[in-house]
């Protein structure tokens, strides 16, 4: 079964952003989630530049299950914009 990734962004300020990937389809271990995480890091070095992106990986389907991991500042404000349906997530391929 392959792993299907969502990505999204939350904005913290004028020049910070928060890069989350949602995990769809899988319950995956903590190093596998470390492991999105940097390669989402690296994504985002590339593309935008930044020398310390931001990132949170959210796991689950339902409010029961959902996990959020990264900074703790950082999954607030993700939890915060999911709670007021601020965060639209498009399809991603991370290799």
């Amino acid at each position: 079964m392959t792993r299907r990734l969502t990505y999204g962004t939350v904005r913290e300020g004028p020049r910070r952003i928060i890069h989350v990937v949602r995990v769809l389809n899988d319950v995956l271990e903590n190093h596998e989630l470390a492991e999105i995480a940097e390669k989402m890091c690296a994504r985002a070095l590339s593309k935008y530049g930044k020398q310390a992106p931001v990132v949170v990986v959210i796991q689950g389907g339902s409010k029961e299950t959902l996990r959020l991991f990264g900074e703790p500042l950082a999954v607030s404000r993700v939890r915060t914009a999911m709670f007021n349906a601020l965060l639209s997530f498009t399809p991603i391929e991370l290799d």
